[in-house]
Formats: structure tokens, sequence, C-alpha cells
């Protein structure tokens, strides 16, 4: 068997491991009821209350949902490779692939290759969804600054899903990598990385760089919740986070037991 078609098996099993797992289907579904949902709710109160929103920017009414809707796909991440952890299951994967890189790329590349359509279909359905909510005061893709916020967010979502998938496999533990993921993930979406004292550090967190790249900061002049980064910025902080885990993942599964 060629190096490539190895390679392609080695992906096609991991991508059935994906598909057959029932808690696939729970979490993704959750990430769309999520971003979808909640969106909608966002939006219809921005609508109703519009008179007293200052400076109204509908991207940031139709993507701030996908900040929840991302923990749903961090859970998916850690457990594509934890659940095996979990279950013993990781000593018979080896035993079958007894190559740790191309198990671990396996890994990988059938998790990029779930989580991107799915981040794609998740943004576009939160985005048509939450501008139908605002009605007149919505917006459309072609708008100013609305495309490249779409982008960033499918690109985000992505990086996400594959970084959760990096800490799992460094921790070997589902339950200790959401532990700290989603507090740290929730906590930092929520206003922590806007508290002056804390922000210096914490705009470089994953999930400050994701909301930078997705347009739901502030302008470069405002003091509170602007970053001293672009997005062009955030999207090499938010590859240095996912490379890192990754490389993290991959040292500590090709050095210990399973």
């Amino acid at each position: 068997m060629s190096e490539v078609a190895f390679l392609r098996a080695v992906v096609g099993a991991e991508w059935f491991k994906i598909r057959s797992v029932r808690s696939t289907v729970w979490t993704l579904g959750l990430a769309f009821a999520l971003s979808a949902g909640l969106g909608t709710l966002i939006a219809l109160n921005f609508r109703s209350g519009i008179d007293r929103v200052e400076n109204f920017d509908p991207l940031f009414a139709g993507l701030i949902s996908l900040m929840l809707g991302q923990l749903a796909l961090v859970v998916f991440g850690v457990l594509v490779i934890g659940s095996e952890y979990g279950s013993g299951t990781i000593r018979a994967s080896l035993a079958a692939v007894p190559r740790r890189g191309a198990f671990f790329g396996g890994k990988v590349l059938a998790c990029a290759l779930t989580a991107f359509p799915v981040s794609v279909v998740m943004v576009a359905v939160t985005f048509t969804a939450t501008q139908t909510a605002l009605g007149p005061y919505g917006t459309t893709a072609g708008a100013d600054e609305v495309l490249p916020g779409l982008v960033g967010a499918c690109v985000y979502l992505t990086l996400i899903c594959l970084f959760a998938l990096g800490v799992a496999t460094m921790l070997r533990s589902s339950a200790l990598a959401l532990g700290i993921l989603l507090p740290l993930l929730f906590l930092g979406s929520q206003g922590l990385g806007n508290v002056p004292k804390l922000k210096t550090v914490l705009q470089f967190l994953p999930d400050q760089a994701g909301m930078e790249l997705m347009g739901l900061v502030g302008p470069s002049d405002d003091p509170q919740f602007a970053h001293v980064y672009g997005p062009w910025g955030a999207l090499a902080i938010l590859l240095a986070w996912t490379a890192a885990a990754l490389v993290g993942g991959y040292v500590t599964l090709n050095r210990r037991d399973a």
C-alpha cells in the first residue's frame, strides 16, 4: 500500500469513528441549537429595544451567539480522542495503526473535515436566522465588513475545535480537558477579557482572538473593548494556539503509553 493510500485509509477509519459515535450527533446538534436558537432570541431582544441600543451593530447581534455555540464544538473536538482514552479503545486503535504520527494526523484531518463544513453551515444558518429576526435593522452578507466576519467565524470555529482536540490529547482525559476549556472559553467570552486589569493578558487567549476575527470587538480607538491587534493578528494568534496544542498532543501521544 502506498503512503497516500495508507493515510487515506487512516483518515477514512477515523471519520467512520466520528460518524458512528452517538455523541457526534448530539454535540453538533447542540452547536446549531445554541447558535441559531439563542442568536434569534438575542436578535429579537435587540429589535424590541433598538431605540435604547447605542452603536447598534447587526453583525454583533448576528454572530455573538456563536461564542456559546463554540462550546459544543469544543466538546466534539475533545471527544474525538478523549472518548477513546476513556473507554480504553485507544489501545486497539494504536495496535491497528502503530505509527502514532499517522494515527494522530488521521484524527486531526477527520476532525477538521467534520468541523469545517459544520461551521460553515452553522454560521450561515445563524446569520440568516438572526438577520431575519432583526427585520429592517438587519444586514446582508454583501454589506461592508460582514463577509470577512462570516469567513472569520468559520475559520475560528474550526480552529477552536482542533485546539480542543490537541488539549484533550495532551491531558488524555475528556473530563479534565472540558473542565479546563469550557470555563476558560465561557468566562473569557462573557467579559473577563474586557476587564481593564485582565485585558492586557487575556486579549491574547484564543476566544478573544476569535472575537476579533469575527469583528465582534469595538473599533481600534475604543479603550475598553478593542484589542491591540487586528484580524490578521488574531488569525496568527489562533494558528499559534492551535499549532501549539496539536504539537503538544502529538508529543504526548508519541512519548507515553496508551
